[in-house]
C-alpha cells in the first residue's frame, strides 16, 4: 500500500526541508495553511501521516486539529507537530486534541524518520487489527442470528406453519416501529435498537417448544385448562432465553426476553402473563403483539381458515384481539391497514 505523508506549514522552506527527507519511501502532499489541509484531510484520500505547523495565519495548527477531531480522522492519521518555539501551552492543547509527537526544528532527519516510521506502522496494525476484529463480530453475528433463526423455523414447524410466520413478524415489526419513532418522539428509538428488536420478534413464540403437540396442533376450541398451559409458552420462552445468553448480544436478549414475555399483553390490563397495563408494556412488546395478531388472522391455522385483510383490521380495531395502544393502532393502520388494501 502506498504511503502518504501530508506536509502543512505556511513556509516553503520548511515544507520542502521535510519532503526531501521523506520523499524516498512516502509520497508526499503539501498544503501552506490550515484550511487547504482540511480539504485534503476530509477528501478521502489515504493519508498515513500529517505534520502539522501550529503557528499558521487564518487558520491554524489547533484548527485543524480540532476539525480532525470533529470528523473522527484523528483516531485514524497520526500528526505530528512541526515546532521551533517552545509553545507550551499550545503544545499541551495540540496532544489534548491528539497529536502523538512532536518535530523540533531544525530537524534531525535520522531520529525524526525512525520515530515517525515506528509510529506510522503503530496506526497500520491497529487498523488491520481493528479490522479483522470487526470481521470477526460480523461472522459471529450472523452465525448467532443463523441460529436462531433456525430454532424459530424449528418451532414454527411444530406450530404447523412453514417458518414464513417470523419472517412476517419480523417485517411487520420493523414497519410498525419505524412508524412509531417517526410519528411519536416519546418513543425514540435509534435504527439500532430497532435492528435488534426486529430480530428480536423472531423469538417472540420460542416458548411453544415446551407446549404439548395436543394442545398446540388442536384442531378445535381449547379448553380453559388446555388455555392456561398454552399460556404458558411465554414465561417457558423466558426460560429458554436465560441459557442463550453466550448466542445473543445483551440489548438483543434484553430485547427477546421483554418480547418473549410480553407479547400477549394488553393495553386495557387484560392480557398475560403479568397483567401490565399502558405504557408498563415496552412499545417494542405492543408493536410485536398486534404484528402477531394481525398476522395469525390472515393466516390459515389448523383451528380455522384466514381471514381477509379487511376482516383482519377492523377485528383488531373492534378490539376483538384485545385492545392495543391508541399510537399503535395508529401506526399499524398508516403503515400495514391502509397499505394493504392498495
Amino acid at each position: 500500500m502506498d504511503k502518504t505523508i501530508l506536509i502543512v506549514d505556511d513556509s516553503e522552506t520548511n515544507r520542502l526541508i521535510l519532503a526531501e527527507d521523506f520523499k524516498e519511501d512516502y509520497s508526499i502532499i503539501e498544503a501552506d495553511g490550515g484550511r487547504q489541509a482540511i480539504e485534503i484531510i476530509n477528501s478521502g484520500r489515504q493519508i498515513s501521516a500529517v505534520f502539522l505547523d501550529l503557528m499558521m495565519p487564518v487558520v491554524g495548527g489547533l484548527d485543524v486539529l480540532d476539525e480532525m477531531n470533529k470528523s473522527g480522522m484523528i483516531s485514524r492519521i497520526p500528526v505530528f507537530i512541526v515546532t521551533a518555539a517552545d509553545t507550551d501551552s499550545m503544545l499541551t492543547k495540540a496532544y489534548d486534541l491528539g497529536a502523538v509527537d512532536v518535530i523540533r526544528k531544525p530537524f534531525m532527519r535520522s531520529f525524526m524518520k525512525a520515530r515517525v516510521d515506528n509510529i506510522i506502522e503503530l496506526y497500520r496494525h491497529r487498523e488491520n487489527l481493528e479490522a479483522v476484529i470487526d470481521e470477526k463480530v460480523k461472522q459471529i453475528r450472523r452465525m448467532n442470528e443463523s441460529m436462531v433463526t433456525s430454532l424459530a423455523n424449528i418451532i414454527e414447524f411444530r406450530d404447523g406453519e412453514s417458518g414464513e410466520h417470523v419472517k412476517r413478524i419480523s417485517g411487520l415489526t420493523n414497519i410498525i416501529l419505524a412508524d412509531i419513532v417517526a410519528n411519536y418522539p416519546e418513543y425514540y428509538l435509534t435504527e439500532e435498537a430497532i435492528e435488534k428488536i426486529t430480530s428480536a420478534s423472531i423469538l417472540h413464540d420460542v416458548g411453544k417448544i415446551a407446549i404439548p403437540d395436543s394442545i398446540l396442533n388442536k384442531p378445535g376450541r381449547l379448553t380453559a385448562e388446555e388455555f392456561e398451559t398454552m399460556k404458558l409458552h411465554t414465561v417457558k420462552g423466558c426460560e429458554i432465553l436465560v441459557n442463550m445468553t453466550d448466542f445473543l448480544d445483551a440489548k438483543t436478549y434484553e430485547y427477546s426476553y421483554d418480547i418473549c414475555r410480553h407479547h400477549h399483553e394488553r393495553w386495557d390490563g387484560r392480557g398475560y402473563p403479568d397483567g401490565l397495563k399502558g405504557d408498563e408494556i415496552s412499545i417494542w412488546s405492543q408493536v410485536v403483539a398486534i404484528a402477531d395478531v394481525y398476522d395469525a388472522l390472515i393466516s390459515p391455522r389448523v383451528y380455522k381458515a384466514p381471514y381477509e385483510h379487511s376482516t383482519a383490521v377492523k377485528m383488531i380495531y373492534n378490539g376483538e384481539c384485545g385492545t392495543f395502544n391508541p399510537k399503535v393502532l395508529e401506526s399499524f393502520n398508516r403503515t400495514i391497514g391502509k397499505q394493504e388494501e392498495k
